[in-house]
Order: C-alpha cells, then structure tokens, then sequence
C-alpha cells in the first residue's frame, strides 16, 4: 500500500547525512519589542577598497496562511543595504543542513564583517559592494521559529521549506519596498537545492529572478541519458586528485596533481565509462584489470575495488584511502588523524551572538539554533524539542515507509549527500526555461568529497547552446566551504561580484 510520507522519526532522520560548506553602530529605532519588529542601525565598512555607509536590519518576517492570514512561522534575517544607489540587486542568502542557519556565509565570506582569528572584522571582501544582502534563517534555525509547535512539520521538509523560503522572498520585496530590484538567490550545500527550486517557483509567480549562486551543492541540470554514466564516472578524478595531495597515487599516474588529473580523466573518458556502460559484458579478466587500473589511480589496494560493480562509493573512498584515519566529508583534504582547531564560524560563536543582540540590536532572547541549542532556552514539560535536520521529510511524493528507509539506507551507504525521495522538483534548468536571461554561477571545491568538478565540466558541455550561454561552472581549489581558503576567498568573491554586475 501506498502512503505519504511524514516527517521521519529522529533515530532514521539522524542516520541520514545531514550537511551543514568592526563596524559602527548607530541605532535608528531602537531595541526592538517584540520578536517580529525589525531594528535598523547605521554602519560603516572600510576595508580594502570598499568605503561604505549602509543600514543593517535585523528583524523576524512572518510567513502567513494565505487564505486566513494567520501567521505559521518567524523567519528571521539580517538585510544589510546601501541606501541611494538605484538597481542594486538584493541577494537572499541561505546555508544548507538542512537545518542549518545561514550564519556560514553571513560571517565567512559575503557581509560586511567575517570572523578572522575568532574575532569579527571589517570584511575586505563583503559582497556588499556589488548588491544588498539579505541572509535567511529558515524555520527552526537560528531565531526562526514556528509560530506553534504543531506547524513545524510544515517547514521541517523539502516541500514546505521551499514554499516558506519561496514565500519570504515574494513578502520580504513588499515590506522593504524592493520589488523592482533584481532578485540573486544564493545557496549553499541543501541550500543551492532550496534556492533553485525556489527560482522556479518565483518564475512561476511572475517575480523574475535575474541570478543564481549554487554553492557546493550541484547544479540542477542534467545530462542525457547516454552521458549520464561518463558524467557519474568523472568524479574519478576527485579520488585521484586526493590520493596525489597524500602521495599515493601510483608512480606512473604522474608526478604532479594536474598530470594525474589529466590522467584519470582520460582513462575514465577512453576506459572506464565505457567498461561501466557495457558491464554485463566483462570478462572476468577484463574486470579485473580495470579494479586495478582504477586502484592505481585512486591510491587504493586493488582487493577495495568490487569487480562485480567496478565502482566504490564517496563513503567509502573516504573512510578507506588512509589507514585508522577518515578523510573529512567537507574537505578531503583534511581527516580524523589531524589535531585541527575549529575554523570559521565555530571559532567565534560568542562574538557573532554579541553582535546579532548588541550591536544590530536584535535582542531577542530566543537561543540562537546553531550557535546555541534547543536545551538553553525553555522547554515545557522539560521536553527538549529536536531540531529540525533531526525531523526532516525529505520526501518530494507519496512513497511507502519502506521506500522511505530504503533512500535513507542509500544514502548512508553511498556517503555522498542527503537523500532524494520522490519525484525531482522543478531545479536549474525549469528555471532557465521560464527566464532564458537568468545567470547562474556553479560553485564547487576541488576537494569536496559532494563534488564532482571533472563532472560538472562534461555536464556542461551536454547542455544546450543557451544553457551554456547563462551557467558559469566554476571549480576552485577548496573544500565545501571552498573561502576558507585565503586566495578563494577573494576569487569567488570576485566572481560573485561579476555575477550581480552582469544584471545591470
């Protein structure tokens, strides 16, 4: 029989791979009193090149049943805008999880302070200079909130989460009296998934998107059913660029990361692909000689390769490439042998929490999901409420509950995203057909184990002339949060400057 699936119980959504990638202060209104008010201040950013005088606005946007008007949920953001300049875009911002704040990108690399050295900067680099900047809180996150504890299945879900955040964006415009700006939408990880079906259901609406930014999660597009294995095949190349970065990559496949690249991709081109498409045919010999062929390439013993599939999961592949260590799934690069400090965000939890209440004025006293948990804040009954990844109906349709756990087993197994469950949704390239104008940039890392650079390059080139017209793949040399490295942080920020300047 068949059902619909609601939202997973915690003990199989926690199984599932759940990702996570000094200015003044002037107060114009004052403290806010009440969650749902928004507080504007004054600041200014010098740093670099940039010379800026903009506003922050900080505040929670109601997300209301259109046919009562009663409100279902509290989106909290934080718009930062610079007043006088006509057709600035305005950007909305997410990070992925799902469940995740977008606090990433808010403080690693596009507003206008970022943590360097677990201390908040002035941020040389803050998108700002190109476009506003709106980051996005989704529901359970952050000071997000459902407005009652019986509507959070209704965000807690690839559904619902993609109308609400479709739903901010379509009010967000009217409040702050934007509607005639050009709209970016950027995402990174589950949040590149989020924003490109979000895309499409603006298009739908009649609200123009006029940019795109997938962050390390993807791209939306499809290849043809004939390049569909090659383009699978290439992330080949990732394992080999990993082996050579700790040496162990055989002799033969190259002496430099750009040889073995160009290597491995050859061979999966020439050999690989078409030993996959053609597999029921393989001699036993001839199977055996490509698990070794591969093996050479990938830095693994040739007994690690299943001749019956010839291929080995991202999962695997990490957990197997170093012995009594793990590669990192964000950065492979990185593994559990390492003694590393927190980077990032992590590393200055306090100083962002000061400045979200004391000096945006936000002084909500909700914990911050994200950088506080559930449990600091009051729970009735004692009942600490699970957090939304925990909770997630990743269900696009109506499947069995055995359907269910079967993707979720997959995906484990597989180690290489959250699971997709049901029919695709409208992504990238239904947005594309609804706004031929539309420009999109493709982000990914070298060294993100979710990514497949190699294989975004030959989806590319599948797509039609138009398509190619309007996407920008990019593959910088990083992890999933690809800016934390120094010269990518500059370079993306570069690219996604070029991106807001390419809608005027």
């Amino acid at each position: 029989m068949s059902l619909k699936r609601s939202a997973p119980s915690p003990d199989q959504a926690l199984r599932t791979f759940l990702m996570a990638g000094a200015a003044l202060a002037l107060p114009l209104c004052g403290i806010a009193s009440a969650q749902e008010d928004a507080v504007t201040t004054r600041h200014e950013l010098e740093a670099g090149s940039l010379d800026l005088d903009y506003t922050a606005k900080a505040g929670r946007l109601a997300i209301r049943d259109v046919e009562t008007g009663e409100a279902r949920g509290y989106m909290f953001y934080v718009a930062y805008r610079v007043p006088g300049e006509e057709n600035r875009p305005v950007a909305f911002i997410w990070n992925g999880g799902p469940g995740a704040p977008a606090t990433i990108l808010h403080f690693e690399i596009a507003g206008p302070v970022r943590v360097e050295n677990a201390a908040l900067v002035d941020n040389a680099q803050s998108w700002l200079s190109d476009m506003d900047l709106v980051f996005v809180d989704p529901i359970g996150t952050g000071f997000s909130r459902p407005a009652k504890a019986e509507y959070a299945a209704e965000f807690y879900g690839t559904l619902g989460d993609i109308a609400s955040a479709a739903e901010f964006v379509r009010a967000w415009r009217i409040e702050n009296a934007a509607v005639d700006a050009p709209v970016i939408l950027a995402g990174e990880s589950w949040g590149a998934v989020r924003v490109a079906s979000v895309a499409h259901a603006l298009e739908e609406r009649g609200i123009a998107v006029d940019g795109l930014s997938l962050i390390s999660g993807g791209s939306g597009l499809e290849a043809g059913e004939e390049a569909e294995t090659l383009v699978g095949a290439l992330r080949i190349v990732n394992f080999a660029r990993t082996a050579f970065h700790y040496g162990l990559t055989a002799p033969e496949t190259g002496d430099t990361r750009e040889a073995v690249e160009a290597r491995a991709e050859a061979w999966v081109r020439d050999t690989y692909a078409p030993a996959l498409a053609r597999l029921e045919t393989l001699t036993q010999t001839e199977r055996e000689t490509i698990a070794a062929e591969l093996a050479a390439l990938i830095g693994l013993d040739p007994d690690e390769i299943d001749t019956a599939t010839l291929q080995i999961t991202t999962r695997a592949f990490r957990e197997r490439l170093l012995d009594g260590a793990r590669l990192n799934i964000f950065d492979m690069r990185l593994n559990t042998g390492q003694d590393r400090a927190p980077a990032g965000v992590d590393s200055a939890g306090d100083e962002i929490l000061d400045y979200l209440r004391y000096e945006l004025n936000y002084t909500s006293t909700l914990p911050y999901i994200g950088l506080e948990d559930w449990a600091d804040g009051y729970a009735p009954g004692g009942e600490t409420p699970s957090g939304p990844g925990a909770r997630w109906n990743y269900a696009t349709g109506p499947v069995t509950e055995a359907e269910y756990q079967a993707a979720i087993e997959e995906a484990i197994r597989r180690g290489d995203g959250p699971p997709r469950i049901g029919p695709p949704l409208p992504s990238t390239a239904d947005a594309l057909a609804l706004n031929p104008s539309m420009r999109v940039l493709v982000a990914s890392g070298a060294y993100d184990s979710l990514a497949n650079c190699a294989g975004y390059e030959e989806l590319a080139a599948q797509q039609s002339d138009a398509i190619r017209a309007s996407v920008t793949f990019n593959c910088y040399d990083g992890g999933h949060m690809m800016y934390r490295d120094g010269p990518v942080l500059e370079a993306f920020s570069e690219d996604m400057r070029a991106l807001a300047r390419s809608l005027n």
